[in-house]
């Protein structure tokens, strides 16, 4: 797998290589890129995708010992990992993870020609739900993330109601989740990582200034939200939709956040469409 020296450390990626549309997949915590693997086969050779393994728990290289693993700062790495691979007129995907975008938040979007935002983090809503206050918490107690992990290699735990049930409606291949879980279950500078991130949460009150500075990209913006999901509240896909000059909302049925997992086909079919409808001079005006 190819890697890029950031500020912060090694990041891994997939490139499909090609001279098609670029777009960039971000996944979640304790998430690795290969949940955007049926997304980005759906979308054949027609698209340059290129997916990175963020330091959020299921990286497989530490970070720097000084590096800001940050809400924020992971963010913005977003924007220098486009940057060292010169990446222009991209498409930036989320799913789980909202990090993403502190790119629009501080205005650093000169590679984007337009945002897909998947049923992600976003407002205040960080981190999400019963899960991600499980992470948050486990992240303070010594040796917590250890236990938490430890508990996750069972079927029975990660597909728990109030817990990783709830990410997807399908179960993921227990294949696919050992390699989730596993960077951080046996090593102790990723769990390391990983707690850096989950301690660093700023207030409400900034979240929230956050998102409203996001008002100010203009290119067009696609939500898509599942109506089912538990963790991304429903309203906050309309909330999004509306906040920016040229956003729009879909919502999916039959499915939870992983709608990369759920509804693989049509999350492509969609995103083929947007990026069709909305070509780069557009995105530029």
């Amino acid at each position: 797998m190819p890697e890029v020296e950031l500020s912060a450390g090694p990041i891994e990626y997939t490139d499909t290589g090609g001279d098609g549309p670029v777009l960039v997949f971000l996944h979640g915590v304790t998430i690795d890129s290969t949940v955007w693997r049926n997304v980005v086969a759906e979308l054949g050779d027609s698209y340059r995708c290129v997916r990175p393994t963020w330091p959020l728990g299921s990286h497989r290289k530490p970070m720097r010992p000084d590096a800001d693993l940050s809400l924020r700062g992971l963010g913005l790495l977003v924007g220098e990992f486009l940057e060292r691979l010169d990446l222009r007129d991209v498409t930036l995907v989320l799913n789980d993870w909202g990090g993403g975008q502190l790119l629009l938040t501080e205005g650093r979007t000169e590679r984007l020609a337009r945002v897909v935002l998947t049923a992600c983090e976003a407002f205040d809503n960080y981190p999400p739900g019963l899960p991600g206050r499980m992470l948050a918490l486990t992240t303070k107690v010594p040796g917590g993330l250890k236990v938490l992990l430890s508990l996750l290699r069972f079927r029975f735990v990660q597909r728990a109601p109030g817990a990783w049930g709830w990410m997807s409606k399908r179960p993921v291949p227990a294949e696919v989740m050992h390699g989730w879980f596993e960077p951080a279950r046996s090593r102790p500078e990723i769990r390391r990582d990983l707690a850096r991130y989950g301690a660093s949460m700023p207030p409400k009150r900034t979240l929230l200034d956050w998102a409203e500075r996001m008002r100010s990209f203009t290119g067009p913006v696609l939500v898509v939200w599942a109506t089912e999901d538990k963790l991304m509240p429903r309203e906050h896909g309309r909330r999004l939709a509306e906040l920016f000059p040229d956003g729009r909302l879909v919502e999916v049925e039959d499915s939870y956040t992983l709608i990369p997992e759920d509804q693989p086909a049509l999350l492509a079919e969609t995103i083929r469409e947007f990026v069709v409808d909305t070509p780069v001079m557009r995105a530029r005006d």
